[in-house]
Order: structure tokens, then C-alpha cells, then sequence
């Protein structure tokens, strides 16, 4: 069932049993869990069914700290969220993302890889993807001619991704949406407050308004936020009328460990022989699975280092492209432009014995720091809600795993007789910590409301609920506690999964 928020009298009181603010990846996600459920659901997204500048004025923000994209062009506000610029990469995380890691500060998650992996296999539906299996020699028992570029050994594995066509969830799952006779989608229902009860041990409802003026009240006996990284720290930060620090945030945690993946050219690979490499080549809409070059477990424990992978790319077509932190800007026709010629580069004379030189893009976890983090402006939106401010700060742990990473890698192709290494020139001092202009990320937000059994170390619980609150719960990767090397979606649909079944667990033993 579909409301439009703008169209409904001024001051309506919404009521349900459970109430799902954010329809992306994570809100739709937890919707599909409910239907057919005797409760009633009520799904909150902020925008339409389309991309509407007006509303992405509304994730307009600042940037302070290491360079940024435009904020409000690094995610989508309408049905389906992010997903509607997302290409598809999905991989889990590493059993070592989950671990406590004495060289990395803050990390340790209070659940495991076993605890996620029943929810990765159910999430590999929600994307459109195969068989639950990442294993590099399960793909190549299905063609053969994917190849290793390394006999196999304790230093460097094929980390193995995944693509989804990809789904756009808005356009995927909006007619199921639509059907559910107990899920109520709202339209242009942007929340701009969360209520408490007089003690802030529960919540009662939440304030929304639209730019048609329309403000309404939502109320329900669970609250799920499910907004994005940015937006979920933005929303409880703003709710101070009752907190004045915010919601959840007693212990100044709210926004703060703010993470990306770095995504950057760090080197160049030379074969001995010409090779394809088709095991770690993508074809965008084409690729069902390929292999990323990563540094085992042993091996970032014995150098102290972050997990990150090594993707290939052939020379002569990396060499022409230039980063996406130069190209995506915060004008959408000026992107569409700087995309069309990104991918005009790509294009090559695709030698039959393929190529002797490959680009080496390094995806790479940072390492959890407190100071990178969200904040509010003194500016508001259209909505009156203080805008968001990203400080992206990175530390000297991030560049020295780097560095490490194709220090090993050249060390086993030298081993093997297949090639050799030659980072670039920004990695080549081991002294120096700053970074190239082309650094980039993912727009991969996550860690903002991270979860930890001790309220002092995170936002949310093993069960992403915030700690102090009944039944306020965040959905997405802003629970993450380190980013590890995959792409972020398959891992939030996941632990959203999880997150459902837990509430739906609590809700059989009582009468909501």
C-alpha cells in the first residue's frame, strides 16, 4: 500500500506496530521480512519513486579532513536509495574483519562470520546472486579457463566477489511493496525527530515533514532507522530536544568511527608472458563472479596490516581513466558526462594473448578512528534539520598496509617467475604518510552507530539496538565496526536479515 505524505491532512497520526524509517537496501530489505505478517509496517522514505533534486538538496552537507565527494551526490534520496547508482560488487566479510585485532585500534565485533553466514546465504536472494559459495575453485570448476595468476600459497589468496545484475531495489521490489496489504510505504516522509518517552528509555514516535509543508506523527511499538551511515548518525544527533546530545549518544559515540574503503591506483603489474587474467577481469551487467588479489590472514597478523585486495585492470586502459573522486561531482548531468567518457577509456584493442601490464586498484579497510566522524552545522535544510558535516580522517596505519600489500604480492610473483610489482611513487617512501589527490573511496559509509556489547565501545548491541532505548534499532552498515575489503551491500542485507529475525523472535514471546 502506497501513501503520499504530501497529499494526506496536515498533522495525520500514522500508527503501527513497527515502524521502518529509510526504504534502501536495509529498509526494504527488513519490509519484505514482514509481509504476510499479522503486523502492521510502516515504511518511511524521505523522497519519491525518482531522483528529484530538491530532495537530494536535502543531503547536501560539508566536508572537512582528507578530500571528500560532494555529499549529497555519494547517495540517493528516493525508493531504493543508493542502490540505484550501485554496480553490483558483493563478497563477504573475512573471518579476521569480525576479530579482535591487537594492531588494529577499536576493532572486534560482538558477533562472528558463523553468526552471519545463514543470513549471507538468505541475502544472496534479496541481490540476485548464485549459489552462497566465494571459493575461488568453485568458479573454476565452472570455467575452467579461470586461472590463477598464483600457485597457490600462504602469503596471497583469490578473494572472490560476486555481481548482482545490479538490483535496483526501487524498481525491483516496488510492486511488491505496493501489494503488501500490511505495508504501508509512505512517500515524502522525511523523519526530523525521534520522541522519546519522559525517562529516554523507549521511543514513542517520530516527526515528519515534507516540502509540501505537511508535517505528521508516527507511532509504533518498534523503530528500526535505516537511513545510511550519514543519515542514521544525523537523524539521532539531531533528535535533542530530550537528549541534548542526542539520542543514544550519552557516550559521545553517535557518528563518530565514520569509515570508507580507500579505493586507489597504487601500482603497476608486469608479466613475464601475456596472460588474459580472466579470473580478476569485470564486464560491467556481463561478470558473475572474479577474483581480487588479497593478503591471507597469517600474513596481516604477521606484518600488523589491514585487509585490503588488489584488483586488475589492463594498463593501457587504466592509464586513460582518471579517478572517480575527480569525475563524480555533485552536479548529475555533469556526472552522466564525466561517466560516458570514463567508460568511452575503457575501450581497448583486447589483444588476443592479453596483456603484459595490468593497473593494480587497491580496495582497502580503514582502520576504526574516532575522529573520523559526523557531525551537525549550524546550516539547515528545506526541513529545517541541521545538515550534515563529514571530517574524513585517516590514519598512517592505512598507507603502510598499502604499501605492505605489493611488497608481498611482488615478492610471490617473483617467487613464481610470473612477474614483477612497481608501486607508484606515493607509496614509495616509507616515511611519507600523506596522500595523492586521487584518493578516493567508495561511497561506502559505514560505522557511524557501530555495535558493541559495552554501551562505552558502541551506538548499538550484538542485536543492533541502541543501548538505553527498548526499541529503537539501526539497520545497515552503520553497525559495522571495521569495514574489512568487500563492497558494503551484501553485508548490511545480511545483518538486516538478522536484525528481523531477531525482532520477530522477541515479538513471538510477547504481544508486540
Amino acid at each position: 500500500m502506497h501513501i503520499d505524505a504530501r497529499h494526506i491532512e496536515n498533522n495525520t497520526i500514522i500508527e503501527g506496530d513497527i515502524c521502518i524509517i529509510g526504504a534502501g537496501a536495509a529498509g526494504i530489505s527488513m519490509a519484505l521480512e514482514w509481509m504476510h505478517t499479522p503486523y502492521k509496517i510502516i515504511l518511511l522514505e524521505g523522497g519519491g519513486f525518482e531522483y528529484e533534486a530538491s530532495m537530494q538538496d536535502l543531503y547536501k552537507g560539508k566536508t572537512t579532513g582528507q578530500r571528500y565527494y560532494p555529499l549529497e551526490s555519494a547517495r540517493l534520496h528516493y525508493f531504493g536509495g543508493t542502490t540505484g547508482h550501485w554496480a553490483g560488487f558483493c563478497s563477504p566479510l573475512d573471518d579476521i574483519d569480525f576479530k579482535k585485532r591487537d594492531w588494529v585500534p577499536h576493532s572486534g565485533w560482538p558477533i562472528q562470520r558463523k553468526d552471519l553466514d545463514p543470513y549471507y546465504a538468505r541475502a544472496q536472494k534479496n541481490l540476485d546472486l548464485g549459489p552462497y559459495d566465494y571459493s575461488a575453485s568453485y568458479w573454476q570448476k565452472q570455467d575452467p579457463s579461470l586461472k590463477s595468476l598464483l600457485p597457490e600459497n600462504d602469503t596471497v589468496w583469490n578473494k572472490m566477489w560476486q555481481f548482482s545484475p545490479p538490483t535496483r531495489f526501487g524498481t525491483k521490489y516496488k510492486g511488491t511493496i505496493l501489494e503488501a496489504k500490511n505495508i504501508h510505504l509512505y512517500t515524502y516522509a522525511n523523519v526530523v525527530n525521534i520522541v522519546a518517552n519522559d525517562a529516554v528509555s523507549a521511543i514513542t514516535e517520530v516527526a515528519v515533514k515534507n516540502l509540501a509543508g505537511k508535517e505528521h506523527t508516527v507511532k509504533a511499538k518498534q523503530f528500526i532507522v535505516a537511513c545510511g551511515a550519514i543519515q542514521n548518525a544525523r537523524l539521532l544527533l539531531a533528535s535533542n530536544q530530550q537528549a541534548t546530545k542526542g539520542i543514544g549518544n550519552n557516550n559521545d559515540l553517535v557518528g563518530r568511527y565514520f569509515m570508507e574503503h580507500l579505493e586507489i591506483k597504487s601500482s603497476e603489474l608486469w608479466l613475464a608472458e601475456s596472460d588474459l587474467l580472466k579470473l580478476y577481469m569485470w564486464d560491467f551487467g556481463k561478470t558473475k563472479a572474479r577474483a581480487e588479489l588479497a593478503i591471507t590472514a597469517q600474513q596481516q597478523q604477521a606484518h600488523k596490516i589491514l585487509n585490503g585486495t588488489a584488483s586488475l585492470t589492463p594498463l593501457e586502459i587504466a592509464k586513460n581513466q582518471p579517478a572517480f573522486i575527480d569525475i563524480w561531482t555533485a552536479d548529475p548531468k555533469e556526472r552522466a558526462k564525466n561517466m560516458k567518457a570514463y567508460s568511452g577509456n575503457e575501450k581497448s584493442s583486447n589483444p588476443a594473448n592479453g596483456y603484459k601490464a595490468f593497473q593494480l586498484f587497491t580496495r582497502i579497510e580503514q582502520a576504526p578512528n574516532p575522529a573520523s566522524r559526523i557531525t551537525l552545522d549550524t546550516e539547515k535544510d528545506e526541513l529545517g534539520m541541521p545538515r550534515a558535516i563529514l571530517h574524513w580522517e585517516l590514519t598512517p596505519l592505512e598507507k603502510r598496509s598499502i604499501r605492505t600489500i605489493y611488497q608481498l604480492m611482488g615478492q610471490q610473483l617473483g617467487i613464481a617467475a610470473k612477474g614483477r610489482i612497481r608501486m607508484m611513487e606515493y607509496l614509495q617512501e616509507e616515511n611519507d604518510n600523506t596522500w595523492p589527490s586521487f584518493t578516493g573511496g567508495g561511497w561506502h559509509h559505514m560505522g557511524t552507530t557501530r555495535m558493541s556489547n559495552d554501551p562505552k565501545q558502541g551506538v548499538a548491541d550484538a542485536n543492533c539496538k541502541v543501548h538505553g532505548l527498548a526499541n529503537l534499532y539501526m539497520a545497515g552498515s552503520s553497525c559495522y565496526v571495521t569495514a574489512g575489503a568487500p563492497n558494503p551491500t551484501l553485508t548490511l542485507v545480511a545483518l538486516t536479515l538478522r536484525l528481523s529475525d531477531h525482532l520477530k523472535s522477541i515479538l513471538s514471546k510477547s504481544k508486540i
